[in-house]
C-alpha cells in the first residue's frame, strides 16, 4: 500500500510538471536514463530526457495559456518491490493524452523509466 501510495505521489508531480512546464520537476520524476515513446501519427516517435526536456521549456506551458485541466490516474499497479505501472490522462489543448507510465525504484524512490502515449484532438 505504501508503494502505490508512493507511486501515486509521483504521479502527482508528474500532472504539475505537465500543467505548468516545470523541467525541474520533470527532472524529480523522470528518471536521467528515461524513454518516451509514441506511434499516433504512424511513425515512431523516441526521446530521450534531454530531448524532452527541450520541448517542454520550448513550448508555452498550459498555465500560462489558462488551460482547463483534465488529468486523472485510471489504473496504478505495483507489480513488484521495484516495478509499477500506472495508466493515466492529461491533455495539452488541443491534444488529450493517454499514457502508459512504467516505474522503476531505485535508491528508495519510484521514478518513471519509460512513457507511451497515445493522443487524439
Amino acid at each position: 500500500m505504501q508503494d502505490e501510495k508512493e507511486v501515486r505521489a509521483v504521479i502527482s508531480d508528474y500532472f504539475e510538471a505537465l500543467y505548468y512546464g516545470d523541467v525541474a520537476k520533470f527532472r524529480k520524476v523522470l528518471h536521467p536514463q528515461v524513454r518516451l515513446f509514441s506511434a499516433t501519427d504512424g511513425v515512431l516517435v523516441n526521446l530521450d530526457l534531454e530531448t524532452y526536456m527541450a520541448m517542454v521549456a520550448g513550448r508555452p506551458s498550459p498555465a500560462s495559456r489558462n488551460d482547463p485541466r483534465d488529468e486523472a490516474v485510471l489504473s496504478v499497479e505495483v507489480a513488484s518491490p521495484t516495478t509499477a505501472h500506472a495508466r493515466v490522462k492529461d491533455m495539452y489543448v488541443p491534444k488529450r493524452f493517454i499514457n502508459e507510465l512504467s516505474f522503476i525504484k531505485i535508491d528508495g524512490r519510484w521514478q518513471i523509466i519509460a512513457k507511451v502515449w497515445h493522443f487524439s484532438v
